[in-house]
């Protein structure tokens, strides 16, 4: 007798499960089953017929559905999402049932109409890990959809999920454009937006340099070695067609030891840099490689033994021995551009790179240190651009933190010192987004506009600029292209711990056109990462006081409130930069409604 061949089938799988059922039951048991139910026979049941799926089984206060196609399996998530964002706009606080949902492809049994497998596995433990009303997809999900939905997919990394034998990549679905579509849209003052044609990576090969490793046996010389990597991230991408993924993401794996695979699948990068830095009394030695992150395969290495005079010629050898490596036809392009840069003095370079690694630390003594150094760069060799530049960044930044005893002044130093950075190196990208930043806070939204998108002609790979941008083009009220440009940053710069900086320019845009759930989610996420920027808390506080969850918002208030005693609720709506007031009114009524009385 043989034995019964098994069925297996290649699928995409969704499973969705209510979040805080428990909570609710406890709450209200027949009012949480009937509308758990209604959300099944409205919802669920009739969009998964519509991307021809089929439900498996129902789980308590879940599912667990099938399709032929990961695309069809998306589209249906995000709809069923969309759906029931709706109906729980119209309900108070405690009647709302948000779903977590969980998309995997994989090969399955299939036995008696039910599946079984890892696979299944998989679905039901990427939905584990997304947020209430969110939606999680597997690698292979996002490989096979990307193409074909107008989401965008947030890397969450490589996740250990429970009894799962191996680590699962894990994305998090964006649908902005379905969000945006469904939100009403206020009147945009001032010209027709123009498109903003933002560079795709496509089959260019993109890098990421990894911090180099100070091997002198002295921390006080950890500026130096973070220095050089800094300093290669911007040569690489003055090349200009090859995207280089943003500092802050590639330096998340400082002190680490680092696999090249898994680097490169993290940070989407196809060449990883990576290197050493020993420096003793005047003596340099800098060790680099290129490693293709696929096959973490060594493309090239080099050790450099030179005097410190000599950092300039080492980092000019490097990125053109890359250029050599990737692509030969750019070597003579490299090697032109070191032959015609100016070279600071060693005095300054050196002054500017201890004050950046101080501004880094972000705290009001960090940044008196670090404007200290600057103006030090600055008496050493008066035309080294960078030198203002960074200067103008940390006066910047004084003002937004309120560490500046006169702001409004202190922006205005700012602006000086970036105009003059740019007056004195006019292709300097840094110092044309800081001037087009500190541009947009004093009410002068044509010239931050135009200075940031010069900063991104100039370097293309520049994450920060877009954020800059986002926010420039959310203050003249054009916030569907606010919230494509956002998005391009933040494909720039995964796992980036600066990220709540910008943020709040995407929550900013959601909730200037109605769509508060996403705008809340978004700010939540800002504060989070950075509990002392105010500016998502303000997001947060008016998206939950025009959401109506009242208990939540006077909780955001208290903490607003304790951090800025001060502040009356009028100058904060205003604080932002916005061309016409009507939208700080807007930020105002939410945060009446939030209890700012």
């Amino acid at each position: 007798m043989t034995d019964a061949r098994v069925e297996r089938k290649l699928t995409a799988i969704l499973a969705a499960d209510a979040a805080g059922y428990s909570r609710l039951m406890g709450r209200d048991e027949e009012g949480t089953l009937k509308r758990l139910v209604a959300r099944r026979r409205e919802v669920f049941e009739p969009r998964i017929a519509e991307h021809r799926g089929r439900i498996v089984k129902l789980t308590g206060d879940g599912l667990l559905a099938q399709f032929d196609s990961a695309v069809e399996a998306v589209r249906c998530a995000a709809e069923i999402q969309a759906a029931l964002n709706a109906l729980d706009r119209a309900l108070p606080e405690g009647e709302r049932v948000a779903f977590r949902l969980g998309i995997n492809v994989g090969d399955v049994i299939v036995e008696g109409g039910d599946i079984y497998g890892d696979g299944v596995n998989i679905a039901a433990r990427l939905e584990g890990i997304a947020e209430p009303g969110g939606i999680c997809v597997s690698a292979r999900v996002r490989e096979d959809a990307a193409a074909h939905v107008p989401f965008a997919f947030e890397d969450m990394g490589e996740r250990d999920l429970k009894n799962i034998a191996r680590p699962v990549r894990a994305f998090r679905v964006v649908p902005d454009g379905a969000g945006a579509a469904a939100s009403p849209r206020p009147a945009e003052p001032g010209p027709a937006a123009t498109e903003t044609r933002l560079p795709s990576f496509g089959d260019r090969p993109t890098f990421a340099v990894l911090p180099f490793a100070n091997m002198s046996g002295d921390p006080a010389h950890e500026y130096f070695a973070d220095g050089i990597s800094e300093d290669l991230i911007a040569a690489i991408a003055g090349w200009c067609r090859f995207p280089v993924i943003a500092r802050n993401s590639s330096f998340a794996y400082k002190g680490q030891t680092v696999d090249a695979k898994r680097a490169g699948r993290e940070l989407g990068a196809r060449y990883l840099i990576e290197g050493s830095v020993r420096k003793s009394g005047e003596r340099l030695r800098v060790s680099a490689q290129l490693i293709d992150a696929a096959s973490g395969h060594q493309v090239w290495a080099e050790r450099y033994d030179r005097g410190v005079g000599d950092v300039f010629a080492i980092q000019d050898e490097i990125t053109a021995s890359i250029a050599a490596a990737v692509e030969p036809e750019l070597l003579e392009i490299e090697e032109r551009r070191a032959a015609q840069a100016a070279r600071p003095s060693l005095e300054a370079y050196d002054l500017v790179q201890r004050g950046n690694w101080h501004h880094n630390r972000f705290t009001r003594k960090d940044a008196e240190e670090a404007l200290r150094l600057f103006a030090q760069a600055t008496a050493a060799d008066p035309d080294y651009a960078p030198a203002y530049a960074a200067a103008a960044y940390t006066k910047y930044w004084a003002a937004q933190m309120r560490w500046a005893a006169d702001g409004p002044e202190t922006l205005r130093e700012a602006q000086e010192l970036a105009a003059r950075a740019v007056a004195l190196d006019a292709r300097d990208a840094r110092a044309h987004m800081y001037l087009g930043q500190v541009s947009l806070w004093l009410r002068q939204h044509d010239r931050a506009i135009a200075e940031t998108r010069r900063a991104i002609e100039l370097n293309p790979s520049l994450a920060q600029a877009y954020s800059v941008l986002g926010y420039a083009l959310d203050c003249v009220g054009r916030f569907d292209e606010a919230l494509e440009t956002v998005a391009h940053s933040l494909r720039l710069r995964p796992n980036d711990r600066t990220l709540a900086r910008c943020l709040p320019a995407m929550s900013l845009a959601h909730y200037q056109l109605g769509a508060y759930a996403r705008a809340e989610e978004i700010a939540r996420r800002a504060v989070t990462l950075n509990p002392i920027y105010w500016m998502g808390r303000q997001m947060l506080a008016a998206s939950l006081g025009q959401l109506g969850r009242g208990e939540d918002a006077a909780r955001e208030l208290g903490e607003i409130r304790r951090r800025e005693p001060d502040v009356a609720r009028e100058a904060y709506s205003q604080r932002l930069p916005f061309r016409d007031p009507a939208y700080a009114r807007r930020i105002e009524d939410g945060l009446i409604k939030a209890g700012w009385r």
